[in-house]
């Protein structure tokens, strides 16, 4: 809201959620009705009021595909205008993009169903292209300059714009977030075109419509933080530069505040003395771009089909919440209905792994990539050997690119596929690139949610490199390490360090009151868990039953870690787990960026549990833990050796 929030602030339908769009409803159907029985009885029905629905639609999805693309460039970094963080408070401030799509749309129900000028309106007439850029030119702009000049007034920008300008790095959609009162003066505004068309007989279904697609477009691309606008359109008519603003035009405004107040014309900027003087050199310094180059690649990949709309890329509101999270019952049908033709297309059109997001942490640079295969994909043997091309081209793609280390998320790092990434390193032993399986920082993350006093721990899953040195960990902390499964024992036996396999027993036993479990542990097993056993997951993936299958039980996160406050741009959840919250093996790659550690940890290498948690505390990483309200931190912690 605004510093010091005034009259009619907040929206009509602030508390409907997305029930809002009933508001739209009565009117779509009677405009469909009144339509249809027109043409019954032969007559002509009315256009306008017929193509509100099919144009609200429209501009959703026009919206969002502004939003994706503009996410994807500045992730790209090239053209970024602004280098400045982007946070959770301006995406959740920035939800209700919609507001003004649904408040057009109802404005042209009432002004198609009181206004008989309104109504009847033709296909198309040329002469509404005219009287409409006249009048834009004209008044609207004129108008527009001077109450936006206004609205910099301490009184109303304190009651009203200051809501718009607490986002310094806009988006798209920045450009459409204004108080109520604030809006209804630029419907006010935008009417004067449409209604003089109407009333003088120019008007059209189409050029009024179109109106409303320029007026998306211009907001949306001054709006962006990344420069896209030609400067061949400017040497090959020069007056434009007075008639067309462009992004680093505006963000100027967004952080001088008193210069480039047009809306999206700057000859009155130009005309009374208000145009930022560094408008041109901006405009040059990037459009012509800059390279940057990661120090840290996070290789991720899509999980289940709804993971496509969560990614920063796609809804932003999805993306700012937990993959897990269950969007609200109104949407949930529109969801499912496009989410699995995306999953299909993101699988046929991928070849890659893509950016999804770029983050700073003080010098360092970061970026993840998402290879476009799903989970399911990962454990098909009919799609394992393409998925394998995508993930090595992916770490090809990342050596190229000058990154220091790489880090492999979820399966991209299984033994099957890599070998925990080894093979890589095998076929070009002189890679540059680190590669980094963050079984270290893995296992100090478990360690600290193993509640304190904890004597013995149940360890259930597979084979893999997590539990060997995981189960080395525990018995070096002198914590007895019960295995149900013989292969398991055995294994781990010939792994662990010959002093300590005292401390690691076969048992058929499931009483321990703390579980470390690894993927696949059903709903069976966990019945026989006594009441108030943890359940601590050192898998990537959560326990099956998410968060509580057992009402009795308590359940822990994956292994993770809170992102230092210096970790900028972040604005998305990292698939199930809650804001600035990252899986230790994302963080394993910063902290080995961070401490240059010159080796790789994959394969057998390990960097050190305890060393790798000093490191990562050390550079403001904390510890996390979704049950930390049932369970005190672990005995014999790793950052107390």
């Amino acid at each position: 809201m605004a510093s010091k929030p005034g009259p009619l602030t907040r929206w009509p339908w602030h508390d409907m959620g997305n029930y809002k769009y009933a508001l739209v409803a009565p009117w779509a159907a009677y405009s469909t009705y009144r339509f249809a029985a027109a043409t019954a009885r032969g007559e002509e029905g009315d256009l306008l009021s017929l193509f509100v629905l099919p144009t609200l639609l429209f501009r959703l999805l026009y919206t969002q595909l502004w939003i994706s693309v503009s996410r994807h460039q500045t992730a790209r970094s090239k053209h970024r205008i602004v280098s400045k963080s982007l946070d959770f408070d301006q995406v959740d401030r920035e939800r209700n993009w919609d507001d003004q799509i649904i408040l057009t749309a109802l404005l042209f129900y009432v002004v198609n169903w009181t206004a008989p000028f309104a109504q009847g309106l033709p296909w198309w007439n040329p002469r509404g292209l005219v009287v409409t850029a006249l009048l834009h030119l004209g008044p609207v702009e004129f108008l527009y300059y001077w109450f936006h000049r206004a609205l910099h007034h301490h009184f109303l920008y304190a009651r009203y714009h200051s809501h718009h300008h607490a986002s310094i790095v806009t988006e798209p959609v920045t450009s459409v977030i204004h108080p109520f009162a604030e809006e209804a003066v630029y419907f006010g505004l935008f009417a004067i075109p449409l209604l003089s068309m109407m009333a003088t007989g120019t008007g059209s279904v189409a050029m009024s419509n179109a109106y409303l697609v320029y007026i998306d477009f211009m907001n949306y691309l001054g709006h962006c933080n990344f420069e896209l606008v030609p400067k061949l359109l400017f040497e090959l008519f020069p007056p434009l530069k007075y008639l067309m603003y462009t992004p680093s035009f505006h963000s100027l405004h967004h952080t001088q505040f008193r210069t480039n107040y047009s809306l999206f014309v700057p000859f009155y900027d130009y005309l009374y003395g208000t145009m930022d003087k560094s408008s041109d050199d901006l405009y040059e310094r990037t459009l012509h771009g800059r390279e940057e180059a990661p120090d840290v690649v996070h290789l991720t990949h899509l999980t289940a089909p709804g993971s496509l709309l969560h990614l920063r890329l796609g809804f932003a509101s999805l993306a700012a919440a937990p993959l897990d999270s269950r969007p609200p019952s109104a949407l949930a049908w529109s969801l499912a209905m496009v989410e699995r033709p995306l999953a299909a297309l993101a699988a046929l059109l991928g070849t890659t792994a893509f950016r999804c997001e770029a983050n700073r942490m003080g010098k360092l640079s970061t970026e993840t990539w998402v290879v476009p295969r799903y989970t399911s994909q990962y454990t098909s043997k009919k799609d394992g050997h393409a998925v394998s091309r995508v993930v090595e081209r992916a770490v090809a793609d990342a050596e190229a690119s000058g990154a220091a280390v790489l880090t492999l998320g979820l399966l991209n790092q299984g033994y099957e596929l890599n070998r925990n990434g080894e093979l890589y390193v095998i076929r070009k032993p002189d890679m540059k690139t680190k590669i980094v399986d963050g079984t270290s920082l893995a296992v100090a993350a478990v360690l600290h949610m193993v509640p304190r006093g904890a004597r013995d721990v149940l360890l259930l899953g597979k084979e893999c490199k997590v539990v060997a040195v995981l189960a080395q960990a525990l018995c070096e902390r002198d914590i007895q390490v019960r295995v149900v499964d013989a292969d398991l024992h055995e294994a781990l036996g010939q792994q662990i360090s010959p002093e300590l396999r005292g401390r690691l027993a076969l048992s058929c036993s499931y009483s321990s009151k703390v579980w470390l479990v690894g993927d696949g542990l059903t709903a069976r097993e966990q019945e026989r868990a006594a009441p108030g056993t943890h359940f601590v997951p050192y898998s990537q993936f959560p326990v099956t039953g998410g968060g509580g299958a057992r009402a009795d039980c308590v359940y822990h996160s994956t292994p993770a870690l809170v992102a230092p406050e210096s970790y900028e741009n972040l604005h998305a959840c990292e698939n199930w787990l809650p804001r600035r919250v990252m899986s230790a093996w994302r963080a394993a790659g910063i902290v080995h960026a961070l401490e240059r550690w010159p080796g790789h940890e994959c394969g057998d290498a390990v960097t050190g549990v305890d060393k790798a948690w000093r490191a990562a505390l050390a550079h403001g990483f904390r510890p996390y833990d979704a049950a930390d309200g049932a369970a005190k931190p672990v005995q014999a912690r790793a950052d107390a050796k």
